[in-house]
């Protein structure tokens, strides 16, 4: 372990500090080149040098009083009207600016709780848990807030398109459904939840829907006018109570800024929490955290005024491009496949059957420099395309091609450590045992004095022991599973019936 670090006894000077600082960002992904498709929106350096001074002019200030810092919450009036107009929301819409969609999503769902509790009071006693219905490919936001504020998320399942089944969500609605929630676009794959059903459904069953747009808040409006086919998704679906939608996202912003915007005050009231009592003051806060630092909130009014509409239709044309030209490349590679049904700049691509290993692909991508983020059930990688990937499409779609072939003239790459990790672990039908490994990840990660631990070294607890032992085994037997449900869905297919989706859970 290393030496715990200190406050120097004698203040350093201040260009020392600044250079140190540039030096530490010196192993982070290389995103202003593209080499990421996550974490980063780019619009260009120009854009960047205007965020960090629009942040600067106010990284001291404190929305926590509006009376104090006015010219915040003037700021936050307007960006919420934006959104509103943008989403085609009514006269009466409201919301407020957030620290990041995970904040947005944690008020929406406290939000619907404490509502629920105000309609039905028997919400708040013990054995009355309130729930809400959402496609098993929502975000992980949801369910972090479920188990944060004792709602169930019930969690339905998706097509072959990786969109929601109407009729899946009308089934799963029972007596304790206080909400709906959908996605547009949901993050893994892109594709589009059938909002419109959706929205009928909780109109008719007299329950909110969420939309969580917050990828596709600012991406999906563009596309529209754009002349891109994308469905009805915001308020124009009546059904529809409040969307999520991020500011840092392609919106272009600086981090961290969301929205989270209601149809109407009916339903914000509820997320405001109000302290009567405390010594220092009657206390009321309308979003999770008390102090809300202005500087992220300054950078994001900013980035919507110079910006503006041709400024994101600038960039959005460029990133569905990018997009397109990506698609395109990965269909022409022998033994790839496109995942879902993206009408967006989020792509998906895994192994088609019979392909080669996935994860050894992503990992002889990685060598090659690029940042690659795996997704599971299927496996596959996953792709935030903005307007900075414009000009790398191209060598990627050629990386991709290469490393594919490199791990069809070599399958033992599958049994390097990150693909073979990544493999044994999206098979685990046991996920308790999957988070039991991750959670002993970050209590390596934040152990005293590590920075990054090891990903790949020896589980030092039983159940890592044993998969360290028997994962072979356990691996060969889950692929003879996947090959049964394969047949399953073969012979379904051949007695007249469409081919049904046997959950993963159930492996």
């Amino acid at each position: 372990m290393s030496s715990r670090a200190r406050i120097p006894v004698t203040g350093r000077a201040a260009d020392t500090v600044l250079d140190e600082l540039a030096a530490m960002k010196t192993p982070d992904t290389d995103w202003r080149r593209g080499r990421v498709f996550s974490l980063v929106y780019h619009a260009g350096d120009e854009h960047e040098r205007l965020l960090q001074r629009a942040h600067a002019l106010y990284a001291s200030a404190n929305l926590l009083n509006p009376m104090a810092f006015q010219s915040l919450r003037r700021m936050e009036a307007e960006i919420t009207q934006m959104v509103a107009g943008l989403f085609h929301g009514p006269p009466s819409a409201v919301g407020s600016v957030t620290s990041g969609g995970t904040e947005s999503i944690l008020c929406a769902v406290a939000t619907y709780r404490e509502h629920a509790r105000a309609q039905r009071p028997v919400f708040g006693r013990l054995g009355h848990r309130p729930q809400i219905v959402a496609p098993q490919t929502i975000h992980p936001a949801f369910d972090k807030a479920a188990h944060w504020f004792g709602v169930e998320l019930k969690k339905v399942a998706v097509d072959d398109d990786q969109r929601v089944r109407p009729e899946a969500m009308a089934r799963a609605i029972g007596r304790r459904t206080i909400a709906l929630a959908v996605s547009a676009p949901q993050y893994p794959h892109g594709s589009i939840d059938p909002v419109a059903e959706v929205g009928a459904i909780a109109a008719r069953h007299g329950l909110p829907l969420h939309v969580d747009a917050c990828v596709g808040g600012f991406m999906l409006p563009w596309l529209e006018r754009l002349g891109r086919p994308i469905a009805p998704w915001d308020f124009r679906v009546p059904g529809v109570t409040s969307i999520s939608a991020d500011l840092h996202k392609y919106g272009y912003a600086g981090k961290g800024a969301s929205t989270l915007t209601w149809r109407d005050m009916t339903w914000m009231r509820h997320q405001f929490f109000v302290a009567t009592d405390y010594p220092g003051g009657i206390y009321v806060s309308p979003t999770m955290i008390g102090t809300r630092p202005g500087g992220p909130l300054a950078a994001a009014w900013a980035a919507l005024h110079t910006q503006g509409e041709d400024g994101y239709l600038k960039l959005t044309r460029a990133a569905i491009d990018a997009a397109d030209r990506i698609r395109a490349g990965i269909t022409a590679v022998p033994g790839l496949a496109l995942i879902g049904r993206s009408d967006t700049t989020i792509v998906a691509w895994g192994a088609a059957a019979g392909g080669p290993d996935l994860y050894a692909i992503a990992d002889r991508l990685e060598a090659r420099g690029w940042s690659v983020d795996r997704t599971q059930h299927p496996a596959g990688v996953h792709l935030t395309v903005t307007a900075n990937h414009l000009a790398i499409a191209d060598d990627y779609v050629r990386d991709v091609a290469a490393a594919t072939a490199e791990v069809r003239a070599d399958p033992s790459l599958a049994k390097e450590p990150v693909a073979a990790m990544y493999g044994m672990m999206a098979k685990i039908p046991v996920r308790g045992l999957v988070k039991r490994s991750v959670r002993q990840l970050f209590e390596r990660m934040y152990a005293p004095g590590v920075i990054v631990p090891d990903a790949t070294a020896p589980a030092d607890d039983a159940v890592g022991r044993l998969l360290d032992k028997h994962g072979a085994k356990v691996d060969a037997v889950l692929d003879g599973v996947d090959r049964l449900r394969a047949r399953l869905r073969r012979v379904r297919t051949r007695g007249g019936r469409p081919p049904g989706r046997i959950p993963d859970g159930n492996r």
